[in-house]
């Protein structure tokens, strides 16, 4: 596989995945295309040695395996497959004057300013009765803008340049257009559903998840390509190139990839890399030998990291600023914000060694705080030798965010190379 085939695979995959619900199934096609099946949470394992598994619990967080060694511990990559967002609320409806508007939630920790004036649209999953009167669900993506947060004018707001804040509550719910009194959110679901030939056997829609994305498709920029623009990089940029990383793993070693949810939000849920899902699958692979198995495993967590911004330098400690396209960065924080020790950090630089991959080491500057991961929650719940590591970006959980072309490839021959390591792990 090329470089441009790989990215080209990726930006299909990040743009058809606008919620974690999509991100899942995305991820579930294309391993059910690889000879992956599926196994239930409820049902009884009965794992063979080479072949190959997955379990997707709640539609929205996914744990894919290989189990070629009883024996041995598990080599293992983790990311998330949340990402910042506006939530519609579950009694969403406003009305003035005619204009037609939805009440939202932020989800995460949101940078609102670039959410005005985008084409959005809606997708997510929608819980609903059928004529059995069995609950079931159905992914929804309306596929076209259907709304917008309009800005106001400047002739309105002299000091938008110099102070502009934002009330969430007030500012942003999204114009979705003009139509008369009475007709509800469900009303819309409902008639999209139809639209869409989704709507066979519901009876009644129960609730909801939407959630709004841009409708602007990911793009490749810079003279020569050398960047790539889209949403929900962080963090389906590692989910995917994790995915990759699993299916090229070698069939010598058990190798794990876990994608959960709630990340942005703390991860404290029974979705979430605090909550109990990986350790339950583990424990259902190992019994009685877990503890001894984790302490022969290992755990790559991945999430961006932040590069240097050319403009905000300053934000940065003069040597630990990642530089978009100089390789993978590893995160390090004194106070276990970041999981990665002098151990895991000397083993993941040898794997990129190996891989002729480079890499870069961030540290947050001594005054500010550095962003959470899934590394030290996953660490401390299986106990696990974790390290943090992600590629550069710019603008971080804005609705259009910013990453290397190089930086993608690099990372998806590290994690190659972890999975094909036979020395250093």
């Amino acid at each position: 596989m090329t470089q441009k085939t790989f990215l080209k695979d990726f930006l299909k995959f990040i743009y058809s995945s606008p919620t974690p619900f999509h991100a899942v199934s995305n991820m579930e096609k294309i391993l059910r295309a690889k000879g992956y099946t599926s196994l239930e949470e409820s049902g009884n394992w009965k794992l063979k040695k080479g072949e190959k598994y997955y379990v997707i619990k709640n539609d929205r967080s996914i744990v894919a395996f290989t189990y070629n060694n009883p024996t041995d511990g598990f080599r293992m990559i983790g990311a998330h497959t949340d990402s910042p967002c506006l939530k519609v609320k579950p009694n969403p409806d406003k009305e003035f004057k005619n204009y037609g508007q939805l009440g939202v939630e932020v989800y995460g920790g949101v940078l609102l300013n670039p959410w005005f004036d985008r084409d959005l649209s809606l997708a997510g999953k929608v819980s609903y009765l059928d004529n059995l009167g069995k609950i079931k669900s159905k992914l929804l993506n309306f596929q076209r803008p259907v709304a917008t947060v309009p800005s106001l004018a400047i002739h309105l707001d002299k000091n938008a340049n110099e102070n502009r804040t934002i009330n969430k509550q007030k500012d942003i719910p999204p114009l979705i257009g003009q139509f008369k009194k009475g007709i509800t959110f469900k009303d819309l679901l409902l008639k999209e559903l139809k639209k869409q030939k989704k709507a066979a056997g519901i009876k009644k829609i129960l609730d909801y998840e939407m959630l709004f994305y841009d409708t602007q498709e990911p793009s490749l920029i810079g003279l020569n390509e050398e960047f790539l623009t889209s949403a929900r990089l962080d963090n389906l940029l590692s989910c995917y190139v994790g995915l990759m990383g699993l299916i090229g793993s070698s069939k010598k070693y058990n190798a794990l990839l876990v994608c959960s949810d709630h990340e942005e939000v703390g991860s404290e849920s029974n979705v979430g890399a605090g909550g109990p899902f990986l350790k339950h699958i583990l424990e259902r692979i190992y019994g009685s030998d877990f503890s001894k198995m984790m302490a022969k495993s290992f755990m790559i967590s991945a999430d961006n990291a932040h590069g240097i911004h050319p403009n905000y330098s300053d934000k940065h400690d003069d040597s630990h600023g990642p530089i978009i396209n100089n390789g993978p960065v590893i995160k390090i924080n004194a106070n276990q914000r970041y999981a990665t020790d002098s151990e895991t950090s000397a083993i993941f630089a040898h794997l990129c060694d190996k891989a002729k991959v480079p890499y870069q080491k961030f540290v947050v500057r001594s005054d500010m705080r550095c962003g959470s991961t899934i590394g030290p929650i996953t660490s401390t719940l299986i106990g696990v030798k974790t390290i943090d590591i992600g590629v550069p970006q710019f603008a971080m959980h804005s609705i259009r965010e910013m990453a290397g072309t190089d930086d993608v490839w690099y990372l998806y021959k590290a994690f190659l190379q972890f999975f094909k390591e036979t020395k250093a792990i």
